[in-house]
């Protein structure tokens, strides 16, 4: 609310508030009592290094998340190009930080609501990556063209029979299009599984992010295609699988 960094806050912190302040602040307060997501109220969220824009249109970046933007960062580390889908891009997080750091990336970004990807936009523009990311309003790949080198994913995978369970931060504000991937969490992981190997090239790589417990039948709906290969599975600082990375035939 003062606008202060953590500086000048430490700096001045036995000092009394400014008058507005305690009226402003008091609503985020109660914001926050009624279990609304703190990165909904600042309007931001750090995600590998970068403050991303957030608004109740796009889902929250999550820290694992970014195994998945190391995967990419290491697996086309010899390449001098190369192109890739982000698809539910969301706030844009995966696609606008591969793009930072890449600097020979050429990403195309879909998700299928337009206010999210007007948030995501302006996360491309606020760290110079604009002209190296198009954003497609889409229903998974829609009508992009391939082959890419890779497809990156962090699809809805949240049961809906478990939509009961969720936090409210969760559940009661965070977008359902972003959170629900059908009854068993796997509808979107499935369409996934199936679409890709269309637009990727031979030996192009497929990773995408699946929910708590879903490890065993995102590796088998990558065994049982005639069109990837299974790669890996890679875990978070937990232990807890998070990542399926597969390769085109």
């Amino acid at each position: 609310m003062l606008g202060w960094d953590t500086a000048r806050l430490l700096a001045r912190a036995g000092e009394a508030a400014p008058e507005e302040f305690e009226t402003a602040y008091e609503p985020l307060v109660a914001r926050r009592a009624a279990r609304e997501p703190l990165a909904y109220i600042t309007g931001h969220r750090e995600f590998y290094g970068l403050e991303l824009e957030v608004t109740p249109d796009v889902l929250i970046p999550r820290p694992e998340t970014e195994i998945i933007v190391e995967a990419v960062l290491s697996s086309m580390s010899t390449l001098q190009l190369f192109t890739m889908i982000d698809a539910c891009t969301g706030c844009g997080n995966i696609a606008v930080a591969v793009a930072k750091e890449r600097a020979n990336a050429r990403i195309v970004a879909t998700d299928v609501s337009a206010g999210a990807l007007d948030v995501a936009r302006r996360n491309a523009a606020r760290h110079g990556v604009e002209n190296r990311v198009m954003f497609v309003q889409a229903d998974l790949f829609g009508d992009v063209d391939g082959p890419v080198d890779v497809i990156t994913v962090n699809p809805p995978y949240v049961a809906q029979r478990n939509a009961s369970g969720l936090q409210p931060e969760v559940g009661g504000h965070e977008p359902h299009v972003a959170l629900f991937g059908g009854d068993d969490g796997l509808e979107i992981v499935k369409r996934v599984v199936a679409e890709a190997p269309r637009l990727l090239r031979p030996g192009g790589l497929l990773l995408f992010e699946f929910g708590f417990g879903q490890e065993i039948d995102a590796e088998q709906l990558l065994r049982d295609s005639r069109a990837l290969a299974f790669v890996d599975l890679k875990r978070d600082l937990q232990g807890i699988a998070r990542t399926a990375i597969a390769r085109r035939i």
